[in-house]
């Protein structure tokens, strides 16, 4: 039984999210023999297991030759979490798979679009507790974009403060950009 605490958590996360959505491409894995047999049924059954429930097959709306796909392609798997799925996937995100992401000093703010979503990328499945590297064969790398119900930035940035994402400060993200500068003067 849920106690009072965890409702006003719960309803206090859905009074500022409307939705998140959990994303994954198949990249150029679809394009392998046996693609839709083996590595399909891996991805969504990972998938399955990070979001609580099962994942939509994404097609391909129309060729593109240049990146060898043609229409009705698999090209990713994508699963849209509400209420008490997406309050839950976010409690999960924020205290257990955000401190397992290796070098992780928060989430820049410009990941924050003009219309207040927030897009997180991993670059594999492993950071989720669900998945365990030695049962699953299959590395795929996710995208979760949470989606406000304040359709604009500024609101979005001080509700997700609020709920406690870990976003860098804006000293921090100049750090960040500085870092970065000094490495790619020094590759050169």
């Amino acid at each position: 039984m849920a106690t009072a605490n965890e409702n006003k958590r719960a309803r206090e996360i859905r009074d500022v999210v409307e939705k998140i959505v959990v994303n994954a491409g198949v990249g150029r894995a679809s394009q392998q023999p046996g693609f839709e047999e083996k590595a399909l049924k891996e991805i969504r059954k990972d998938l399955a297991a990070i979001s609580g429930q099962a994942a939509a097959v994404r097609p391909a709306k129309k060729s593109i030759a240049g990146f060898k796909i043609r229409e009705g392609q698999t090209v990713g798997l994508r699963t849209t979490l509400r209420a008490r799925k997406m309050v839950d996937f976010l409690e999960r995100l924020i205290t257990i798979v955000m401190p397992r992401v290796h070098d992780f000093r928060g989430i820049n703010p410009n990941s924050i679009d003009a219309g207040g979503t927030l897009n997180i990328g991993f670059r594999e499945q492993f950071v989720f507790p669900e998945i365990s590297p030695e049962e699953s064969p299959v590395s795929f790398s996710l995208g979760v974009n949470i989606v406000p119900r304040k359709k604009d930035r500024a609101g979005a940035l001080a509700a997700y403060r609020r709920l406690g994402l870990p976003l860098q400060t804006e000293a921090q993200s100049a750090e960040r950009r500085a870092e970065s500068k000094s490495k790619k003067t020094r590759k050169k």
